[in-house]
């Protein structure tokens, strides 16, 4: 028998090819999650040492090979080992033996990327019938073949894994992860789509030389081919509410009849709206010329789905005009935007988010040890530091003496002002400003937002909050954070900065080191996103009880020493 010895000792597992460049990875993105997962199961594996020589034999690309699926990333496709060589196939289950085509080789991290063929013998996990006929091909859904509770299992391994691989952060500082809270709709939850068709070849072309531009064919509408740039044509998408799934159908028989029309490909956005009736006046639906025609509006029976919801139904329709209003009810409240700008996509369990950063936000009452009874939390305030429209602002409103929304693009103030307007909240309780990204605490008005009386709401893009913003964070020091994240990779960064702090440069160029001031009270991911591998992460954070009380800022650092200069947060 081959001796065995662990993967990381001795000779290199591949010679690196001197003509291929380090991959220059962003933060947070898929391909720096998938690396990580790459790494983690070879450093748990043992090679012999045949199998661990400098060169090592891949299979030619486009090849096909059986490969026995050892667990999922975090990116949603599964990890095969065979030979010292990790294989990523999207479209499996740990357990699957799987036959894959491989079309691409990254030889200096000894991973290769697979595309799906068949299942030679499935996993005990693959249990489903994905309900989507384009399932295995179609880039969107990863997990219709498994089933949800093993889903909402893998999402908390997902929140698991991005705090160990991403956050710095030792084990004693991470509590242990709560269980995924799952999505009440895990088909026809999603309020917008946004399907696409290409030029024709030949078009920019034809357009540069002052040419019409011609189609031969109606091109393909849908979204992108697993692993490929191409664009497959998809007829419907079962992870759509009813309404978006009926716009889709009507959108892609109107790009059809006016292709001729298109100088290009183009995107078309299929964007749920809800208008609320009351049972009690509930004229809205009218018989005309044998049909029904909603009134006011004029669109058919067909684009129209009506839902009970208790005393009210709701009359929901596709908008597909970017520059439309559409309005999104959660709760008993109302929430208008431009059609085309950002708003949470899955209605459902947007109800569940809020409820339960309501019930965690705040400071637990505690028991005084000087013998004064219970305590209750002192906090009054709360900012929304990235607010767009305003949907945490307004739906956590009534949990706070006063609320200040802030978010540095001024057409996102103006939808989250009239929200306000909607709900009938009172300015002198609920504020929305606009404000500069590099000051952005400055803009809070003095008086009244003590940070010991305030918590901080913050729901940053996918790239995460950057270290300008942390340190802004650090130096208002409010007693507790609530962090909110479409990627919890770059969640994990940021949090691991806000506990142990950390090092950037001044407006000068010298280091500087900035002080972490949080512990982390509680992490739990949520189910934005049922069939998919993303998972929405929501982190309570409250400050240390010990080493609060420290000047605003350190002297900066003597240059000529070298040493850093250190930020030391208020408390």
């Amino acid at each position: 028998m081959a001796q065995k010895r662990p993967f990381n000792e001795g000779k290199r597992h591949f010679k690196k090819n001197k003509k291929q460049k380090a991959s220059q990875v962003a933060e947070g993105s898929n391909e720096e999650v998938l690396l990580a997962d790459v790494r983690r199961l070879l450093k748990q594996t043992t090679l012999t040492d045949d199998e661990a020589k400098d060169e090592k034999e891949l299979p030619e690309q486009h090849s096909e090979l059986d490969l026995d699926i050892h667990s999922l990333s975090s990116t949603g496709d599964g990890l095969a080992l065979r030979d010292g060589q990790v294989y990523v196939v999207p479209f499996a289950a740990p357990g699957d033996t799987i036959t894959a085509k491989v079309y691409r080789h990254v030889q200096e991290e000894s991973y290769s990327l697979a595309d799906f063929v068949s299942v030679k013998k499935p996993s005990p996990h693959r249990t489903e019938t994905p309900r989507c006929p384009y399932f295995t091909q179609c880039s969107g859904c990863q997990f219709q073949h498994l089933p949800y509770d093993y889903q909402l299992a893998h999402k908390k391994t997902i929140v698991e894994k991005a705090y160990i691989n991403f956050s710095g952060l030792s084990a004693d500082k991470v509590p242990a992860v709560g269980d995924t809270i799952g999505s009440p709709l895990q088909y026809g939850y999603r309020t917008k789509l946004t399907p696409h068709f290409d030029g024709p070849p030949g078009g920019r072309r034809d357009k540069r030389q002052g040419k019409k531009v011609t189609w031969e064919d109606i091109p393909p509408i849908g979204f992108m081919l697993k692993g490929t740039r191409k664009t497959m044509d998809i007829e419907e998408c079962p992870i759509g509410t009813e309404s978006v799934q009926r716009g889709m159908k009507r959108e892609r028989a109107r790009v059809r009849g006016d292709i001729d029309k298109y100088q290009r490909g183009a995107t078309l956005l299929l964007r749920e709206s809800t208008e609320r009736i009351s049972k009690q006046g509930n004229g809205d639906v009218k018989q005309e010329d044998g049909a029904n025609v909603l009134s006011g509006n004029g669109e058919s029976a067909e684009d129209v789905v009506m839902e009970d919801v208790g005393e009210y139904e709701h009359r929901k329709t596709c908008i597909t005009d970017q520059k439309a209003t559409s309005t999104e009810y959660v709760d008993d409240f109302r929430f208008d935007n431009p059609a085309g700008a950002f708003f949470q996509n899955n209605n459902s369990i947007l109800p569940l988010v809020t409820q339960y950063i309501r019930d965690n936000i705040l400071a637990p009452p505690h028991v005084d040890t000087n013998g004064n009874g219970t305590i209750k939390p002192k906090i009054k305030n709360m900012i929304d530091a990235y607010c767009g429209s305003g949907f945490f602002t307004i739906a956590l409103s009534q949990t706070f003496s006063r609320s200040i929304g802030i978010d540095i693009a001024a057409q996102s103030i103006t939808s989250a002002r009239q929200n306000a307007m909607l709900n009938n909240l009172p300015d002198d309780s609920t504020q929305f400003i606009a404000a500069d990204a590099n000051n952005l605490f400055s803009a809070i008005p003095e008086g009244g937002f003590a940070p010991e009386e305030t918590v901080v709401v913050i729901d940053p893009p996918r790239k995460g909050c950057d270290q300008g913003f942390i340190q802004q964070l650090l130096r208002y020091a409010p007693e507790r954070i609530c962090y909110v994240s479409c990627n919890v990779h770059t969640q994990a960064r940021d949090v691991g900065w806000l506990v142990d702090g950390l090092d950037m440069a001044d407006d000068e160029g010298l280091p500087l080191k900035v002080k972490g001031l949080y512990e982390i009270e509680s992490l739990r991911g949520f189910d934005f996103f049922p069939q998919t591998g993303h998972v929405e992460g929501v982190a309570i954070l409250r400050k240390k009880k010990v080493g609060t009380e420290v000047p605003q800022a350190a002297e900066k650092a003597d240059a000529l020493s070298g040493s850093a200069s250190t930020v030391e947060a208020g408390g």
